[in-house]
């Protein structure tokens, strides 16, 4: 039996990364990077069928989960960029 449950932090992370382009401009490796660390710093709301999130879903709460979520792909993309900073640096000590 398999179930199907989905992290809504994670259906609202995908939309916001589609709607601002940048699942076509970002490299795979990189969004999938982007998305993890992202959703690390979110909690947990799990679902069953998004179209009753949809329906059921209070406008305030919504927005307040997608500013989390902005602020967490905010921070998220200066980790990785300081981590890819980290990481040339390195690289050149070592050539």
């Amino acid at each position: 039996m398999q179930l199907e449950i989905r992290n809504y932090y994670e259906v609202l992370l995908m939309e916001i990364l589609r709607d601002e382009g940048l699942m076509e401009e970002l490299p795979e490796d990189y969004l999938a990077d982007l998305s993890c660390v992202t959703l690390n710093q979110l909690p947990v709301r799990y679902i069953r069928h998004l179209v009753d999130t949809y329906f059921f879903e209070d406008y305030n709460e919504l927005q307040q989960m997608k500013n989390e979520i902005y602020a967490a792909l905010e921070k998220s993309r200066a980790f990785l960029k300081a981590n890819l900073q980290k990481t040339l640096e390195e690289q050149s000590e070592v050539e």
